[in-house]
């Protein structure tokens, strides 16, 4: 599945990189370039703003058409949600208020409270790949003695979670249309990340009353619904195979590494040159989980000219497909494991486990 073994990537803390070394080679890589990233602002919105009209144009010819020009469209929306991501950073502008303001534009647009979704994400690099640490913005994973341990109903329930259906359709229209909506009921200490739900709420509530009121509210659908459907789909999916793959990283709290987790745990999603233009070079992402400082338009340089940060899980378009069905973490063999292989792993331990 992987263009490398196991056996070739950082398997224990004696070959693992000094904190040192690659933090002094990352520095140089986490500085924002103001005129770089102006640049990326305008070849992202404009062509986004200029489809959508294009969009309205097609409706006068063609759905099919229309629903042809969603696909750019989705794919620009996308390259938004990851300036948003880099401003949530704090590496898209050398301005923290800068980053704040731009992000807090781009969380209109993507369905996304700004400083709700940042200060979750955090939560995420603070813990990816940690067992002790899981559910707050990851895909949960069970391992595979807790699945066993589940009822059946538990059992069902996982099982529909993992679903690529849910994982990729109904889950990010679920995430994205209703659950950053509302604040979740645990964040109460989260005042200013809780006040930017309503803020968004209000701001995307005013962007769809007058887009509305100008198209018609029939006309408005017809575009914002299959473009924003096809970007929280492409988005899930790049969330998932970022980590969810066979030789990926997890350990318990006392073993847990944020090195490895960022080499080990995040994979170097080689995609044809177009989508990675489209996705923000965010396959390079053990470079970002290692620095999350990096702006995205830097991401491949740094992996490029460090050859310590290039023995990595490398997945391309073809080979990521075969990571739909992985759902379970094999703590034995420390890989993830799809449901039909615990017919030659799972009923010998859940023998195991039923004795004591």
């Amino acid at each position: 599945m992987t263009d490398i073994t196991k056996k070739e990537l950082y398997t224990d803390s004696s070959t693992k990189p000094d904190k040192t070394s690659w933090a002094a080679l990352m520095s140089k890589y986490q500085k924002s370039n103001t005129r770089t990233s102006i640049r990326q602002v305008v070849n992202t919105f404009i062509p986004f703003f200029l489809i959508w009209y294009l969009m309205v144009l097609s409706l006068d010819y063609s759905y099919w058409l229309t629903l042809t020009l969603a696909l750019p469209a989705a794919g620009l929306l996308v390259r938004i949600f990851i300036i948003q991501h880099d401003c949530g950073h704090g590496s898209f502008f050398k301005s923290r208020k800068a980053n704040d303001y731009l992000g807090s534009v781009c969380g209109i647009l993507t369905l996304t409270p700004y400083y709700y979704w940042r200060k979750s994400h955090a939560i995420h690099h603070a813990s990816a790949g940690n067992l002790a640490q899981r559910g707050v913005g990851d895909v949960y994973t069970m391992t595979v003695s807790e699945y066993l341990q589940q009822s059946l109903w538990g059992r069902l329930k996982y099982r529909l979670y993992r679903h690529p259906l849910v994982l990729f359709v109904l889950g990010p229209v679920f995430l994205f249309f209703i659950l950053y909506r509302f604040p979740h009921p645990e964040s109460k200490s989260w005042k200013r990340e809780r006040a930017s739900v309503w803020w968004t709420n209000l701001g995307l509530g005013i962007l769809i009353a007058m887009l509305s009121f100008i198209l018609g509210i029939k006309a408005f659908l017809l575009i914002y619904l299959p473009t924003t459907l096809l970007a929280a789909t492409f988005g899930a999916w790049l969330f998932f195979v970022q980590h969810q793959f066979e030789d990926t990283y997890w350990a318990g709290e006392d073993e847990w590494d944020y090195s490895l987790a960022a080499l080990r745990g995040s994979s170097y999603y080689k995609l044809p040159k177009l989508l990675q233009w489209f996705t923000g070079n965010i396959g390079f992402h053990h470079i970002h989980h290692l620095s999350p400082r990096i702006p995205n338009y830097l991401l491949q340089a740094c992996h490029e000219e460090n050859p310590m940060f290039q023995h990595v899980v490398i997945l391309t378009l073809w080979s990521s497909f075969q990571t739909i069905f992985l759902s379970l973490w094999d703590e034995e063999q420390g890989r993830l494991v799809s449901f039909s292989r615990l017919k030659s792993i799972g009923l010998p331990l859940e023998k195991e486990l039923a004795n004591g």
